[in-house]
């Protein structure tokens, strides 16, 4: 079984050596080997059994260290990479052959980020190479945010889990690239639209749901619990589903009187970070309960609430 502790130096060494270690980051936990090596990066698909073309985010520990890896960054992009890093935006860049391709999957553009959490930010400006790291999870799985949660899902593939405490933002980083001079959004994350066009203006959304996706998290089903998860209006789905026990996961006042039943409200003051922070432990709480299946509010589609809706919707598949 893994150990799991806050221990960097080990977490360097087993690294170096070629082995995946569970990391903490503002967003959610990954599983992170070294971006350079095949064979490591191989360790990760194996034991998450993911599928191979399904690219990775590269983690590094500063803007200067990603031109090792990239040939270059749009100026749109640098002027969000200056802003919002460390932090969840990942940007989708050209890369070098450094890269392996199987951390992007075959495609020629790798995701990259910075992240913010102090304790991982330590363990990458200790390393000679950038991390490679999808969230530590069986494939298609709720995303961890604890270290809890990253051992007993797969404890007993990985050697250690470094253990940075709950995930303070809870949802996966924004993926944001460049086409022919258009800056899009592949992936809805802990970065709102808000935030990113106050930066640089009027942005493209193109949230791909196949099974050829150009950027990480973009496939149809996925952040999934085991057990059914039915999105839309509350009321409705509870009276056409009255005869089975439903756990519910709300946003704020529910319209219906739900006493009597489990119900998660993501957030009572209606506070979509505290609603982000809170979705995929509430998720995974409902999961291992006795429920027959989750119905899930949809927020209003502003701030967060788009990343969240993303995210509940392709739980239900």
């Amino acid at each position: 079984m893994a150990q799991t502790g806050k221990d960097i130096q080990k977490a360097k060494q087993l690294l170096i050596g070629g082995e995946p270690v569970a990391i903490p980051t503002e967003t959610v936990y990954g599983l992170a080997a070294n971006a350079f090596n095949a064979q490591a990066v191989a360790k990760i698909f194996e034991a998450k059994n993911r599928p191979a073309f399904d690219p990775l985010i590269v983690h590094t520990h500063s803007l200067e260290s990603v031109y090792d890896f990239v040939t270059e960054i749009h100026p749109q992009l640098l002027k969000l990479a200056n802003v919002f890093w460390p932090g969840p935006l990942t940007l989708l860049l050209p890369k070098k052959n450094k890269i392996p391709d199987l951390t992007t999957s075959g495609l020629n553009r790798v995701g990259v980020r910075v992240p913010s959490h102090p304790l991982t930010l330590q363990l990458l400006q200790q390393l000679a190479f950038p991390l490679a790291a999808p969230s530590a999870n069986p494939f298609g799985y709720i995303s961890p945010t604890t270290a809890a949660h990253v051992e007993k899902q797969l404890g007993d593939k990985i050697p250690y889990i470094l253990d940075g405490g709950n995930c303070e933002v809870g949802l996966e980083s924004t993926i944001v690239g460049e086409e022919n001079g258009e800056i899009i959004i592949y992936r809805l994350g802990g970065l709102s639209v808000d935030a990113i066009e106050n930066i640089i203006g009027s942005v493209s959304i193109q949230l791909n749901q196949s099974s050829n996706p150009k950027a990480p998290g973009q496939l149809k089903s996925h952040y999934a619990p085991k057990k059914p998860v039915l999105t839309g209006n509350v009321e409705e789905l509870y009276h056409s589903h009255s005869h089975l026990k439903i756990g519910f996961i709300i946003f704020g006042e529910s319209a219906i009187d739900l006493k009597g039943n489990l119900v998660k409200n993501l957030s009572s003051t209606q506070n979509y970070h505290e609603a982000a922070a809170n979705l995929f432990c509430f998720l995974r709480e409902l999961d291992e309960s006795d429920v027959d299946i989750i119905i899930c509010a949809i927020l209003p589609g502003m701030d967060l609430g788009l990343a969240i809706n993303d995210r509940l919707r392709r739980a239900a598949g």
